[in-house]
């Protein structure tokens, strides 16, 4: 995987959308401290939103575009 070429899911996007934070070490570490918060179901896709953002460079973070996406589907 590439770190300028990493790909989230739309579950990971919101997620960031939520925590995001001025550049992506705060983000990281936003998402990090709510970690022991979140219920079993969400933790493990919080950890594997923070393994990206930790994959990626922060010009690639800064050039993304995190955008919320709601599903009606609920």
């Amino acid at each position: 995987m590439s770190m300028d070429n990493v790909s989230f899911t739309i579950e990971e996007e919101n997620l960031i959308c939520i925590y995001h934070k001025h550049d992506r070490r705060r983000t990281i570490a936003a998402i990090s401290d709510a970690l022991p918060d979140m219920d079993a179901d969400m933790r493990p896709l919080a950890e594997q939103t923070i393994h990206k953002l930790h994959n990626m460079t922060d010009a690639a973070f800064e050039e993304a575009q995190f955008t919320m996406t709601l599903s009606d589907a609920e």
